[in-house]
């Protein structure tokens, strides 16, 4: 029986009086696209940042690939190579062209040559459509490819778990199509992949389960059609029901 990518056992994540993470139980296999959906508050970023120890977590255990990386000893920076974070806001260093912010962490903390980290980044920018701006700076590109290019970044570690935090949320809606083109893309080769979204739609398309976090809680989870065509919970029903109403789903 294969080893799951990722496991939540009873996670539990507070700031202070505030319960953000109420008993996440979550087991994500290899290959598996997983989208997170909820309101704004649920928990879905605070999970993904517990996943990847940006945030330490108050109980529970969280294993990747087998190795449980919430105990206290683990050696965060070998986790971190083996798991990329895409957040909403692109974070790409200003001062750095794309080139440089895509072989900047495979040169520091894998170690690799400039030759070796310029390749592999060339032929991943070549790849998603951005080979004309490998000498550009960030705040020369539009969003959807600055968003682009931060999860060119993120797969320039060969990662083998990419988080997804609310990536198109701060983009132009004419810009959103190219960004879900790229997971879109991703999925379909088996990234395995946890992404918290407000894209209804795209979770539809690319999932293979859908989570609905409800203030700290999976209240609900299974196919996306199922989901989506008829949740049991009353709160999902409300929460969705609201989507169609605003005609994003």
């Amino acid at each position: 029986m294969s080893v799951p990518a990722l496991q939540l056992e009873g996670v539990r994540k507070s700031f202070g009086k505030l319960d953000v993470l109420r008993g996440i139980d979550l087991t994500v296999a290899e290959h598996e696209v997983v989208c997170l959906i909820g309101a704004s508050g649920s928990g879905k970023s605070t999970l993904l940042r517990c996943v990847n120890l940006l945030e330490p977590i108050d109980a529970g255990r969280i294993v990747v690939a087998g190795t449980e990386i919430s105990a206290g000893a683990v050696d965060v920076d070998r986790v971190r190579r083996g798991i990329g974070i895409v957040f909403q806001a692109f974070n790409l260093f200003p001062h750095m062209t794309v080139l440089g912010n895509v072989t900047l962490a495979p040169r520091r903390v894998l170690g690799r040559s400039r030759a070796e980290a310029d390749a592999h980044a060339e032929a991943l920018l070549e790849r998603f459509g951005l080979a004309d701006k490998r000498d550009e700076f960030p705040d020369r590109l539009s969003g959807g490819q600055q968003q682009r290019v931060a999860i060119v970044r993120a797969l320039a570690m060969r990662p083998a778990l990419l988080l997804l935090d609310e990536v198109t949320s701060a983009l132009d809606p004419e810009l959103v199509a190219e960004v879900l083109d790229v997971v879109r893309e991703l999925a379909a080769e088996g990234m395995t992949m946890v992404i918290a979204t407000h894209e209804m739609g795209f979770a539809r398309d690319v999932a293979h389960r859908v989570c609905f976090l409800d203030q700290g809680a999976i209240l609900e989870q299974g196919t996306p059609e199922r989901i989506f065509s008829a949740p049991r919970e009353p709160r999902t029903q409300q929460f969705l029901q609201r989507i169609v109403d605003a005609g994003r789903l």
